[in-house]
C-alpha cells in the first residue's frame, strides 16, 4: 500500500511538473486574437489594448486580425478559430452573435458549438437610431409613423441578435419595418445617404455625429451613460431583455493551464485605467466577466432568442 501511494504521489509531482512547464512555454511564437468584423469598433479597440498588453506581458508579437464576414455570416473569423490547432496561438474575440447564432444558422464549423469562453469583457453601447428630420422621436412614435409610411431598417445582419431584438420590438409595437438591409458598416454616412431610415448599431460608430441623429432606444438593460434619455428595450419589453456582449474564447480542447495566462492578461487589460477611460468616453461597460458565468449568460440568451423567434414566426 505505501509502494501504490508513493507512485500515486510520483506521478502527481510528475504531472505538476510537466503542466507546470507547460505554463512556462506558452506562448513561444505569435498569437493572433481574431475579430470577426471590421476594424475600429470597441470589441476591435478593445482587443487591440488586450494583445499590446499581452505581447510586453509575455514576450512574443501579438496582433489583431480583422476577419469580417459581412450580413450576419457566415462569420469567417470564428470558422478560423474553430479550425485552428488548440494551442491558445489563435483567439476568437466575439461578440455574442457567435456562439448564440452561430451555432443556429447552418454552419458546420459551428455546429456544436467548438468553443468555450474565457470571460466577457465589452457590453456595447447599442443603439436603434433615426436621422434628425426624422418625423418622430422615439420609437412610440416610429411605431406610429410606420402605420402609414414605410420605414427602411439598417442592420448587421438579418440573423443577427440586434436585428432580431429590433424586430422584435416592432413586432411588441404593433408595425412592421417595411423593408430592411445588411451593412458591413452602418454609421452617420448611412442615415445622411437616406438609403435607410432607422438603424441599429453601436454608440462608437455614429459618435461622430450624435448631436445630428436621434437615439429612440438602446438595446440591453441599463440605459447608457451618454444617452441617458432614451430608454432601453429592456423597459419597453421585458421580454426582449438581451444585452450585446464580448469576449474571448478558444476551441474547447484548449489546455486549462493556457487559457490561464490569456485570462491573466485580458482580466489585467479590461481593468486598467485606460480601457475605463474608453468606457466613460463611449457609454459602454467594461469589466472582466469569469467563464462560468459567460456560459450560464450564453443558455439565458439563447432562450430569449428562441422566445424572439417564436414572436417573429421564425
Amino acid at each position: 500500500m505505501k509502494l501504490y501511494v508513493k507512485s500515486l504521489t510520483a506521478m502527481a509531482l510528475a504531472f505538476a511538473a510537466v503542466a507546470g512547464t507547460a505554463s512556462a512555454e506558452y506562448p513561444e511564437k505569435p498569437v493572433e486574437f481574431i475579430v470577426p468584423w471590421p476594424p475600429g469598433d470597441l470589441e476591435d479597440v478593445l482587443t487591440r489594448m488586450i494583445a499590446e498588453d499581452f505581447q510586453e506581458a509575455y514576450g512574443v508579437p501579438a496582433a489583431v486580425v480583422n476577419k469580417p464576414g459581412g450580413g450576419g455570416g457566415p462569420f469567417p473569423g470564428a470558422i478560423e478559430v474553430a479550425n485552428a490547432p488548440a494551442d491558445g496561438y489563435t483567439i476568437g474575440s466575439f461578440i455574442i452573435a457567435v456562439p448564440v447564432v452561430g451555432p443556429q444558422i447552418g454552419i458546420p464549423e459551428l455546429n456544436p458549438d467548438p468553443f468555450e469562453p474565457l470571460g466577457n469583457f465589452l457590453t456595447y453601447p447599442f443603439v436603434i437610431a433615426a436621422g434628425a428630420s426624422a418625423p418622430y422621436d422615439d420609437m412610440a412614435g416610429l411605431a406610429a409613423y410606420a402605420a402609414g409610411n414605410d420605414v427602411v431598417l439598417g442592420h448587421f445582419g438579418a440573423p443577427l441578435v440586434p436585428t432580431q431584438v429590433t424586430l422584435g420590438l416592432a413586432k411588441e409595437m404593433g408595425f412592421a419595418f417595411a423593408s430592411d438591409a445588411a451593412f458591413d458598416a452602418l454609421d452617420c454616412n448611412t442615415l445622411a445617404s437616406g438609403d435607410v431610415d432607422v438603424i441599429n448599431t453601436t454608440l462608437q460608430l455614429i459618435l461622430p455625429c450624435l448631436g445630428d441623429v436621434k437615439v429612440l432606444a438602446s438595446i440591453g438593460s441599463e440605459r447608457i451613460s451618454l444617452t441617458p434619455d432614451a430608454p432601453t428595450v429592456a423597459e419597453l419589453a421585458p421580454s426582449l431583455n438581451v444585452a450585446l456582449w464580448n469576449g474571448l474564447f478558444v476551441h474547447k480542447d484548449t489546455p486549462q493551464d493556457v487559457r490561464d495566462k490569456i485570462i491573466a492578461g485580458a482580466q489585467k487589460t479590461v481593468m486598467s485605467e485606460r480601457a475605463q477611460t474608453l468606457a466613460a468616453e463611449t457609454g459602454a461597460l467594461v469589466y472582466w466577466q469569469p467563464a462560468d458565468e459567460v456560459k450560464a449568460q450564453i443558455a439565458a440568451d439563447i432562450a430569449t432568442l428562441n422566445g424572439i423567434r417564436e414572436l417573429l414566426g421564425n
